[in-house]
């Protein structure tokens, strides 16, 4: 298989999306059945490896540190200074978890939105990846207690809506906000979410949608795989055919058929 490139990210978009789990061995074994990927070793280490479809990279999936620590995905945006963009979460009252850390040729952090959805950012390279389109995620959607709210502090995070920046730009539409980097929507925000939600589908969160050829073998997949389907009802799902998929780890994403938005 070819070596995978890299390519400069548009800064404030998303540009990766990661698993982290107790069992990867087993993560693979069930994305392998349920998505088709194949997985290649990283300069991350060991734990560490990045799935791909049709030679072109997905998403990463790495070893969960830290005991009781649930599997989940996480998305992660661009930046140009990791360091500025930790201060500007923390000035605006939520919560920087992780670094900013040197990792491999960039630096990471993780971090968690005011109503505690989690998320990372990354300065640096990135692996030639992009949402919506190709095999990479179809879009992100962040169930948010109050989306235009949301909205706010993610574009004072990071730089969304910037006159003469290039990077994304935003539009507010009545019950929802759409994140759009060169006419291709990244990423959504829908309000809902609920934080003390008992279901972990309903609280707020990052959700990963990943597009597929067939969402409903995909969710036939999942469950014969160990794996737990159930159809996306609003505000989840970018589609009528769309399904929330817990994995064998307890990590949620959903999956959507080609007539995505």
């Amino acid at each position: 298989m070819p070596a995978l490139g890299t390519t400069t990210p548009v800064t404030g978009a998303p540009c990766w999306v990661s698993l982290v789990t107790p069992d990867p061995r087993a993560a693979r074994s069930f994305y392998a059945q349920v998505m088709g990927w194949e997985f290649l070793d990283s300069s991350l280490g060991t734990d560490f490896s990045v799935a791909v479809a049709d030679g072109e990279p997905v998403a990463g999936m790495g070893y969960c540190h830290g005991r009781g620590l649930p599997a989940r995905w996480t998305p992660y945006f661009a930046v140009a200074d990791a360091d500025e963009t930790a201060d500007r979460i923390r000035e605006r009252g939520a919560t920087l978890a992780v670094g900013p850390a040197r990792l491999g040729g960039g630096r990471a952090a993780l971090a968690a939105d005011r109503d505690g959805a989690a998320f990372g950012f990354w300065e640096g390279p990135a692996l030639a990846w992009t949402v919506g389109r190709g095999s990479a995620p179809a879009r992100l959607d962040l169930m948010t207690r109050h989306a235009f709210e949301a909205a706010i502090f993610y574009a004072e995070v990071f730089d969304w809506a910037k006159p003469g920046s290039g990077g994304c730009t935003v539009d507010y539409a009545q019950d929802h906000v759409v994140i759009q980097v060169a006419g291709h929507t990244v990423a959504t925000l829908r309000g809902g979410g609920m934080e003390s939600a008992p279901d972990p589908r309903m609280r707020p969160r990052w959700v990963v949608d990943f597009r597929v050829a067939d969402s409903r073998a995909a969710a036939a997949a999942a469950d014969a795989a160990d794996g737990e389907s159930t159809p996306a009802l609003p505000p989840l799902g970018c589609s009528k055919d769309a399904y929330i998929i817990r994995d064998p780890g307890g990590a949620l994403f959903t999956v959507s058929g080609p007539g995505a938005e």
